[in-house]
């Protein structure tokens, strides 16, 4: 399987944006130019082990601490000890436990996974939701991207992703059937999801947190797929919920998303700045 470079661009402070479950770096394809074009951030958009463009996982027994240690690997590699640590979905969950072992500035979740503890309702939906979805997956793996152009083809592919489904442009959606049908870690992932818990002592979270929410996700719909959060959030973190958009909001609103991440980071990264200046 080829492996992709990952997306490493731009220069400033560093920040780390990981991707969803079944897709790759491409998700943040557009939203990583933008913030490096700022010249203000150095971005950093790697593929997880497991998925398409990324390295094997190597075991059939995969779980979270392998995702992370493979990140923090990449981290270290181009000198970054800590950094604003961007996830969405399977990502926010990896992005989490980063900052658990200390690697993180700060912390933006969208739609994360893992919210839900050993034996959780939600954890069980979600992982049905992924099951019901393997034929979808068997049929666009066999057609690859002409499965977008059958009857309701689009509106199938989109669902799980967006709010409308002219949301994610035909390049994005191509890349997302690439990407989902070249996973290799499908079955792995959803056999760790059901062994083990999902996020534990969220209220210990040390650094400054933003939660962002979806009005239109389909795969963590609100409230009882982030009521977790929520919940268990120290109550200093900020809470963002966008109108309109579905599970991976980079691919309908990349704008919009770069906007929350810069924002996030400067307000936390500024008067640090004028700290050092002495000002």
């Amino acid at each position: 399987m080829t492996q992709y470079a990952p997306i490493h661009r731009g220069s400033g402070e560093p920040i780390l944006m990981l991707h969803p479950f079944l897709c790759s770096q491409n998700v943040w394809r557009t939203v990583a130019g933008q913030l490096s074009d700022t010249g203000r951030f150095e971005v950093l958009a790697p593929t997880m082990i497991g998925h398409h463009g990324g390295a094997r996982a190597g075991t059939w027994l995969l779980d979270t601490a392998a995702l992370v240690d493979d990140i923090e690997r990449r981290m270290d590699q181009i000198g970054w000890d800590t950094a604003h640590i961007v996830g969405n979905s399977l990502g926010g969950w990896v992005a989490f436990e980063l900052e658990r072992r200390g690697r993180s500035r700060t912390l933006t979740a969208i739609a994360p996974a893992g919210g839900w503890r050993q034996h959780s309702l939600t954890k069980y939906e979600t992982v049905l939701k992924f099951l019901l979805g393997g034929p979808a997956l068997i049929a666009a793996r066999l057609l690859g991207p002409r499965i977008l152009d059958l009857p309701f083809g689009t509106r199938i592919a989109t669902l799980p992703v967006s709010g409308p489904a002219d949301g994610p442009s035909r390049a994005d959606l191509v890349a997302l059937v690439e990407d989902a049908t070249h996973c290799t870690a499908y079955v792995q992932l959803l056999v760790k999801t059901l062994r083990l818990p999902g996020l534990l002592e969220l209220a210990g979270v040390g650094v400054p947190t933003h939660l962002v929410l979806c009005e239109k996700d389909r795969v963590f719909p609100s409230p009882r797929g982030t009521r977790y959060f929520i919940e268990n959030l120290p109550t200093e973190a900020t809470v963002t919920r966008l109108p309109g958009v579905g599970h991976i909001p980079m691919l309908e609103a990349p704008g919009l998303v770069t906007e929350l991440i810069a924002e996030f980071v400067d307000r936390h990264t500024e008067p640090e700045r004028e700290r050092e200046l002495g000002t």
